[in-house]
């Protein structure tokens, strides 16, 4: 069963205290892909007669350490393979419940942190400056900072960073000025603040590089490299209107600005929700799920990586939500049938009785990244559609979410609690309630214990050219033609061919599907060619892997390390792999581009690959 607390994926002793406030300072050395760095945490104890405090580090080098100024014993720990080695400081001085002690770290990161990525002035668009930028989802803080690296511990930080002069830093903060670095004229420092109360150590995020802004509303710019910067403001014009139909759903944005930056392709993730700067990539459709998680997963937080669940199942009702207002309700119950499948997906991957597929699982020896996939995202949907469907419709549904939002509003919460408060506010439907069969929801695996029954009004038309690709032989490929998806939005476009890639090629259908491959990519050039969308791109490429169309694995090879989302990356090195005669170029090709990979993706697909 899944625990309450975070040991089994954090070292740190925060039953004994909790840091309140982090005040770092870093001298970024690219020359070296180290940060030099101090923090000063100030820390409330929780029991009496408290001296040894236990903070998370991976692969950082501690120099100095102190308490409240007087000099403090310390000592790492054995290195656990994915969780690091517990820092152990044994303070000067004995403290009593409630008190407080500030303590200073002097350290300095591995070139090997997995929290960072360092990318030459060749990687990235304008070939003349370096880039670095952080990661630190789920448990990588560690190797950026020693601290408590747990959604139960959520604090207050501000931050100074010295970067040359050339260069811009950003936090997930408010910027709060620049200065020139007296210890040298060749950089510049610059000064952050979050201020807002109960922030978690996997919001904690940099980045530096030559980046240029635009306004794109009035609280909210956008930041790219100088040669994307004017499309990605285009991209991102409607970031206001979104917000503002999130406020009308949620309650107020509480981060004051809502800024984007748009980062390289090798980002493992489609976006990542720091407050006050969220970070995406190039290959994002759509900015709502980003923007819901500053209600559901940066207000309101998951107490443990076991419940992730509740930051990304309320994220996606929410964003769906969103695109019920901006669009309608079929859209929304499009969305949610395109997301039952990916969940069908993920399941079928992991294995039906994988307790990875729990919706709370245990994680007990198992790294959180390893847990990875649709499954919070879309079984937590489902359940919360399901629960909508029960108590009477999204408008009334939307109210309980808004109130669990603002009952836990800057805490960390389990599924216990959530649960404990739906029973709450549904209290004249506590019979209903008791009817669900949580277990099978909650603690068992593979595909939820019921279908949603979704509007396929969008999807049919879908449904109907997927089912004509699907039967149709050679002879019958003549009667295909543009006009089939000429009215078909991106995301029909991305059904259909999610819905071929759930038919899985075998012997005797190869010569059909060669041949399907072979037209479908002659009837999507038109749109490819116009404006590429990674989405429809990768689906193609995956659908032309598995029918074993040789030209095609090039082509997705290139793409699996040409960018690094590994919504993306992951399956096509998957699916090339898994096609006996294709198996040594996707190893050759992995093994030729993992050193420029983010170290979470390289670490990801390696496993992927069987561990090569």
């Amino acid at each position: 069963m899944a625990t309450t607390n975070d040991y089994p994926c954090s070292f740190a002793s925060f039953s004994k205290c909790l840091t309140k406030h982090l005040n770092l300072t870093y001298q970024v050395d690219f020359d070296n892909h180290v940060l030099k760095g101090k923090v000063a945490l100030t820390v409330e104890v929780l029991e009496d007669k408290f001296s040894v405090l236990t903070l998370d580090t991976k692969d950082l080098k501690i120099l100095k350490v102190s308490a409240n100024g007087q000099t403090a014993k310390f000592a790492l720990g054995a290195k656990h393979s994915y969780k690091g080695s517990p820092l152990e400081i044994t303070l000067p001085l004995e403290l009593s419940r409630g008190q407080h002690v500030i303590v200073e770290i002097e350290y300095e990161t591995s070139p090997r942190a997995s929290a960072l990525q360092w990318l030459s002035p060749a990687q990235t668009a304008g070939k003349k400056q370096p880039y670095l930028f952080s990661q630190c989802q789920a448990t990588h803080c560690r190797t950026l900072v020693p601290c408590q690296d747990t959604p139960s511990v959520k604090h207050t930080y501000y931050a100074q960073v010295s970067v040359p002069k050339e260069l811009v830093a950003l936090m997930s903060a408010v910027q709060d000025g620049q200065e020139p670095d007296p210890n040298d004229t060749s950089r510049v420092i610059y000064r952050f603040r979050q201020p807002y109360e109960r922030f978690t150590s996997v919001c904690v995020a940099m980045n530096v590089f030559f980046v240029l802004s635009r306004v794109i509303g009035p609280r909210s710019k956008v930041w790219s490299e100088k040669e994307y910067v004017d499309k990605a403001a285009f991209e991102f014009s409607e970031t206001e209107m979104m917000l503002k139909t999130a406020e009308s759903l949620a309650g107020p944005y509480v981060w004051g600005q809502y800024d984007l930056l748009i980062l390289p392709p090798s980002f493992p993730y489609g976006g990542m929700e720091n407050p006050c700067l969220t970070f995406v990539t190039p290959t994002l459709l759509v900015i709502a799920h980003e923007i819901s998680h500053s209600w559901t997963g940066n207000l309101v937080t998951n107490k443990t990586w076991e419940h992730f669940w509740l930051n990304e199942g309320h994220t996606v009702y929410l964003e769906r939500m969103i695109g019920r207002a901006l669009e309608s309700e079929q859209f929304r119950q499009f969305k949610a049938m395109g997301g039952w499948k990916e969940l069908h997906e993920s399941i079928e991957r992991f294995g039906a009785n994988n307790v990875l597929t729990n919706l709370v699982p245990s994680l007990q020896d198992v790294n959180p990244d390893d847990s990875f996939s649709s499954v919070p995202y879309e079984k937590g949907f489902a359940l919360l559609y399901y629960l909508e469907e029960l108590m009477g419709g999204p408008e009334v549904f939307m109210g309980f979410v808004k109130s669990y939002i603002q009952l836990f509003a800057y805490s960390s919460v389990t599924t216990q609690e959530w649960k404990d408060h739906l029973f709450t506010y549904f209290k004249d439907k506590v019979d209903l309630l008791n009817k669900v069969d949580w277990n099978a929801w909650m603690h068992t695996p593979g595909m939820p214990p019921v279908k949603p029954e979704y509007d396929t009004t969008l999807a049919d038309a879908c449904i109907a050219l997927a089912q004509r690709w699907l039967k149709a032989k050679d002879a019958d490929l003549v009667g295909f033609s543009e006009a089939d998806i000429k009215q078909f939005s991106s995301h029909q476009l991305i059904e259909f061919l999610a819905l071929l890639l759930v038919e899985v090629p075998t012997p005797r259908t190869h010569q059909t599907h060669y041949s399907t491959a072979s037209y479908l990519f002659n009837l999507l050039a038109h749109l490819l060619s116009v404006r590429v969308r990674v989405f429809i791109l990768c689906r193609w490429l995956r659908l032309c892997v598995r029918a074993q169309w040789e030209e095609a694995v090039p082509l997705a090879l290139k793409m699996a390390v040409d960018q690094g989302r590994m919504k993306f990356t992951r399956p096509l090195f998957r699916d090339v792999y898994n096609v006996a005669k294709f198996r040594d170029a996707s190893v050759k090709a992995f093994k030729e581009h993992s050193a420029t990979m983010h170290p979470v993706t390289a670490t990801m697909v390696a496993k992927d690959l069987n561990d090569i």
